[in-house]
């Protein structure tokens, strides 16, 4: 039986009884709620919740589970020329997400950007017979293995003519982004890089929820890294999070005023 971490949504194998704990919450950069450990089994999950589709540009769309469950993040499919691309992963797999995702050609690769939105990634790789990138530094975190796992290394990945995967660090070890090249240019970042309410700017955190900043030395090499990255839109984890032109300049200036602040 599979059992999903309510705080998280990170999935665990349990044999007739849940885990003692989450151990992605009670990692410092998540937390374990004050009311305690809670637990959810898939079919109960699907029966309360169902996703939420939105088309984006004409090859982009977010999925997110309504109501909002666990962190609340949404995944985005790419649809590219050499097949769809799943980047990041929601807890709810329903029958009409399936569907909706095998009409459209189904997934040639999931990659996600870090462990925190892991959540029933080997149950969307079976499902789709796709092979899930993570990368190495952050392997501790897999709570469920899975032959279509594959772990990688460096600095970028390669997943299509236009695709890249960027490492750049922060949040986790192996925190990523995926860079569309077509176009302007398009970033898809999790919350490695986390875009502001005004949508004019962006920050850089190594916890969100307990509010811990990155040093000063980390999101400069953050910004070196994407200063040779052409991207003129970004989309971020979360409903409303995105910025739709100038966000390589966005990135820039706001990595300059955070190192500022910190000085």
């Amino acid at each position: 039986m599979i059992t999903l971490c309510k705080a998280c949504g990170t999935s665990y194998e349990a044999s007739g009884f849940h885990p003692e704990h989450c151990k992605i919450c009670k990692d410092e950069r998540q937390y374990l709620p004050a009311t305690g450990q809670q637990w959810v089994d898939c079919d109960s999950l699907f029966s309360s919740h169902t996703n939420s589709w939105k088309q984006h540009e004409t090859h982009l769309f977010s999925i997110q589970t309504v109501p909002e469950f666990a962190i609340g993040q949404r995944a985005f499919l790419l649809r590219t020329p050499e097949g769809n691309i799943l980047w990041d992963c929601i807890a709810t797999l329903d029958d009409a997400t399936k569907m909706l995702i095998h009409s459209l050609g189904g997934l040639k690769a999931i990659a996600i950007s870090h462990p925190h939105f892991y959540s029933t990634m080997q149950d969307w790789a079976a499902e789709f017979e796709a092979p899930i990138y993570l990368h190495a530094s952050d392997s501790q975190w897999i709570m469920r293995d899975s032959p279509w796992i594959t772990l990688w290394e460096g600095d970028t990945l390669k997943l299509g003519t236009n695709v890249t995967v960027l490492r750049l660090g922060g949040h986790f070890a192996g925190s990523s982004v995926l860079h569309w090249a077509q176009d302007e240019g398009m970033l898809l970042c999790g919350d490695t890089v986390q875009v502001t309410p005004g949508a004019d700017a962006v920050s850089f955190m190594w916890s969100y929820p307990n509010m811990l900043p990155l040093p000063a030395v980390t999101v400069g090499n953050i910004i070196s890294q994407l200063s040779g990255v052409k991207f003129s839109k970004l989309y971020g984890a979360f409903e409303g999070k995105e910025i739709a032109k100038n966000a390589d300049e966005i990135v820039r200036r706001s990595g300059e005023k955070y190192i500022a602040c910190l000085s």
